[in-house]
């Protein structure tokens, strides 16, 4: 004879085994490390850093 299972235990086990694949799957879909997060955002200021520099034409305000 098996042993009896408590299937409320099993069925939150199912579930949490799930959530944590989806999780997973999740994580390496739309996940970036902190050191990706901060060079895209250091490519991003210097972009527009650059992109002042070479303009021709100043707002009225800024001619000092």
């Amino acid at each position: 004879m098996t042993t009896p299972i408590n299937l409320n235990k099993a069925r939150k086990a199912r579930a949490r085994d799930a959530k944590a694949q989806a999780a997973e799957e999740n994580r390496a879909k739309f996940g970036r490390t902190k050191a990706e997060r901060t060079a895209e955002k250091m490519r991003a200021e210097q972009l527009a850093r650059l992109s002042d520099g070479h303009r021709l034409d100043r707002e009225p305000d800024e001619q000092g």
